[in-house]
């Protein structure tokens, strides 16, 4: 099999490596940067922590005008402030939605035209310039968007993205420390978040051994510390299992892609502002058992690495069904809602939900099983219901 890989230029991973901050920006020789992040992230006291080794060096812009799920509107708006003030360095520091905008920021401060003509879907423009460099900082272990070119953004129905390998980072400083004041919601949200990434890179048709090897390592520590993450976020192990694990599932889900609990994940960011991760939450066990059919083997591994102690003398397809099984426990473990009903949905939402959802032709096409639309229904009313057939 030949598979075409791609990684970050560099990468720090690992507790205190946020002090490879300075060096890192001393190698580009520039004197104005801009630092995307979000008000939260400045207000607990995480930016100036990440920072406080650049201030009398650097003229540095802290923009904090981003919001979770960004909008089309709110990208347009960061990157022509980037461009008035040309910027010769980018920073994100956040989640995804902030490193999201940060890498679509550097690059496209130096394309011509808007953000949204360089869309997945619609848009018409290339992109030909490689922008200026950027650093990427996650302060949450679940997105991997420090370690991929892709920034999503929220439509009015849906979701799209911006993908190109200028999108990737420079540099990317993965420390756990920073992820130590996330509350319990977001810390289960995101880190099953990176387990969806995990799987789906695992079971997709562009999967290759070396991703696979990648994946079942991510989806190891996930279930190793996904639970004490949660319930006791000051556990430094946990913290570094969980980072370590977002990071490597991010590698993984890049070179291999996610498919159909992300495709049917993005509507219900838009239409309902579901957060990301708790879309991908309520949704995984449903999707899952779904095309367990297409992929048992592979959903055989996954259930024996994520929770040891089931018994692998059961067939693979035993093994298929428990796996799906064990992804619902979990969800519901971790105190994150597992019904569509637990967000005011209403049934007959689910016809428009399919809709969009079939519209998501890049993410569905990695499917080990190709999902048509009276399956992506189906999915969604068994995830409105809340209950695994």
């Amino acid at each position: 099999m030949s598979s075409q890989l791609r990684f970050p230029l560099k990468s720090h991973v690992g507790q205190g490596t946020k002090e490879n901050l300075l060096l890192e920006v001393k190698q580009w020789n520039v004197e104005s940067i801009l630092v995307v992040t979000d008000q939260t992230i400045v207000s607990i006291g995480i930016c100036d922590l990440v920072l406080q080794s650049l201030f009398d060096k650097y003229h540095i812009d802290i923009y904090t005008d981003i919001m979770p799920e960004p909008t089309l509107a709110c990208a347009e708006k960061v990157v022509a402030y980037a461009k008035q003030k040309r910027f010769e360095l980018v920073i994100g520091i956040g989640g995804g939605s902030a490193l999201d905008i940060a890498k679509l920021t550097a690059v496209l401060m130096k394309q011509e035209g808007e953000v949204h003509e360089y869309l997945n879907l619609t848009g018409t423009k290339p992109i030909v310039n490689h922008g200026v460099p950027k650093i990427m900082i996650p302060t949450t272990a679940g997105t991997g968007s420090e370690v991929t070119d892709i920034a999503v953004l929220s439509l009015k129905a849906t979701k799209d993205v911006i993908t190109h390998p200028y999108l990737l980072s420079d540099v990317a400083i993965v420390d756990s420390t920073l992820t130590q004041s996330v509350p319990p919601r977001i810390t289960a949200a995101t880190g099953i978040d990176a387990l969806t990434h995990a799987i789906e890179a695992y079971i997709s048709v562009h999967a290759n051994p070396v991703t696979d090897s990648i994946a079942l390592g991510a989806i190891k520590l996930i279930g190793e510390s996904i639970a004490t993450a949660v319930e006791n976020g000051g556990d430094p192990i946990a913290r570094e299992k969980m980072s370590t694990a977002s990071y490597m599932a991010g590698l993984a889900f890049y070179n291999a892609g996610v498919a159909g609990v992300h495709a049917l994940a993005y509507p219900l960011g838009n239409q309902f502002k579901i957060p990301h991760g708790e879309s991908n939450a309520v949704l995984l066990p449903f999707v899952i058992n779904e095309i367990q059919h297409g992929c048992t083997e592979k959903l055989a591994n996954v259930v024996k690495t994520l929770a040891p102690g089931v018994d692998d003398t059961k067939s693979k397809e035993e093994l298929a069904a428990d796996c799906v099984n064990t992804l619902h426990h979990l969800v519901q473990g971790l105190q994150l809602p597992s019904s569509l009903q637990y967000y005011d949905m209403q049934k007959e939402s689910l016809v428009a939900l399919t809709e969009e959802a079939m519209k998501q032709t890049r993410l569905l096409a990695r499917s080990p099983v190709e999902l048509n639309e009276e399956m992506v229904y189906r999915i969604y009313e068994a995830a409105y219901h809340g209950e695994i057939t």
